[in-house]
């Protein structure tokens, strides 16, 4: 066989730099696709609103008459005046005529138990009255008529008619019926004090309110065995408790290194977790002398101005204790912000308000300082956030971004 020349190899050798007429046209698609990508993104990027980086500080509901404040403590509203109500009686609880929250007056009879038994007791000691006094009007007659023949005989002893045996055999018979009438009238007085001791007995039944006040609970049923101090199994000893609501207070632990700065008859503000809204002016009545050896306080105790019907005992208060006394109109609550929130806009004062992730200017009129804030009224609301020492190129609908600080 003969070799192939090198002619007809350069025949068979492929020309690569000949592409595909395809394979440039895809390739150039791709290119300009990519491109296309590419400019749209950036355009769209670019039209995108521009986002600014702020400082916030929020707008916050204050009182002015915190800025007088210079102490705080906790504690609860107590009646100083209150009493677990119970009978002397053992007894079968009969009758209770009281609900919790019912309004008593002192001496107002609340509850009754079973008294039968001493009922009983006290009509025959009243028969015993009436019958000892039966026989002192008996003695009586008797010391009547033996005073009468002694006095008689006496004349006839005169006149020589009758004998001494017979005077003083009448004598003596008048001495009797005197003593006879001195044991009457000492029986009537016993009989009289076991009358009253029954009739006493009579009273325990009776269950009454010691003073003006409010059932504040009840502890027995009608049907429960009521004994005192509640020494049997299964009975009851208090009643009812109940509490005169007009001698609450609120009983406040302060820290010992801070009584330098409180004193009796200091003027305070009183709030309620029950009544976050309402602020109650009142004043230290008494700081209890002695210390809390395990928690390093002393008990302050503040009495209310005026005591509102809804504030209840055991209700957990905060006590402001103030350096002077407060107006009603610094007890209102009041919408406040930094200074450095307030910027000026065409001629007026604005605070640069985020809402929606924007800033929007907000017309506000500036009042009082109240500390580090300013009081301030507008359409705004209290938790909103403003923009702090806001830059002087702000516009309306900007969007921002709180920073984190």
């Amino acid at each position: 066989m003969s070799q192939p020349s090198p002619s007809d190899l350069a025949k068979l050798r492929i020309d690569r730099s000949v592409a595909p007429i395809a394979s440039r046209r895809r390739r150039w698609l791709w290119v300009g696709a990519l491109a296309a990508v590419a400019t749209a993104g950036g355009l769209w990027y670019a039209s995108q609103p521009r986002v600014v980086s702020i400082q916030a500080t929020p707008i916050v509901t204050t009182y002015p008459s915190q800025q007088f404040a210079v102490l705080n403590a906790t504690g609860y509203v107590v009646a100083q005046r209150k009493a677990a109500i119970a009978s002397k009686a053992t007894g079968r609880l009969e009758w209770l005529g009281v609900a919790e929250g019912t309004p008593v007056k002192a001496g107002e009879v609340i509850a009754r138990l079973d008294d039968r038994d001493v009922v009983a007791q006290a009509q025959g000691a009243a028969a015993s009255v009436t019958a000892a006094r039966a026989a002192l009007a008996q003695a009586t007659a008797e010391e009547w008529d033996a005073s009468t023949v002694f006095k008689r005989n006496a004349e006839l002893l005169a006149k020589g008619f009758v004998s001494q045996a017979a005077v003083d055999a009448a004598k003596a018979r008048a001495d009797r019926a005197n003593a006879g009438v001195a044991n009457a009238k000492a029986a009537i007085a016993v009989a009289e004090a076991n009358a009253r001791n029954a009739q006493v007995a009579v009273d325990y039944t009776l269950i009454r309110a010691p003073f003006d006040g409010v059932i504040l609970s009840k502890s027995a049923n009608v049907g429960d065995m009521v004994t005192p101090f509640s020494s049997a199994a299964d009975s009851k000893g208090a009643v009812v408790t109940m509490a005169d609501m007009g001698t609450l207070e609120v009983e406040a632990d302060v820290s010992e290194a801070s009584l330098s700065r409180i004193k009796v008859g200091q003027p305070c503000e009183i709030t309620l977790d029950a009544l976050p809204d309402m602020r109650f002016r009142g004043r230290i009545s008494r700081i209890v002398p002695t210390v809390d050896r395990a928690k390093a306080t002393v008990m302050t105790k503040v009495r209310f101005d005026a005591i509102d019907p809804r504030v209840l005992p055991e209700m957990s208060a905060k006590v402001s204790f103030l350096t002077q006394e407060v107006t009603a109109a610094q007890q209102q609550a009041l919408l406040a912000v930094h200074p450095d929130a307030l910027a000026k806009l065409d001629g007026g004062t604005v605070l640069w308000v985020v809402r929606d992730g924007k800033a929007l200017a907000v017309p506000v009129a500036v009042g009082a300082p109240i500390g580090d804030l300013v009081a301030i009224t507008g359409e705004v609301k209290s938790g909103e956030k403003a923009v702090a020492k806001p830059a002087a190129d702000l516009k309306p609908g900007t969007h921002v971004k709180i920073a984190q600080k």
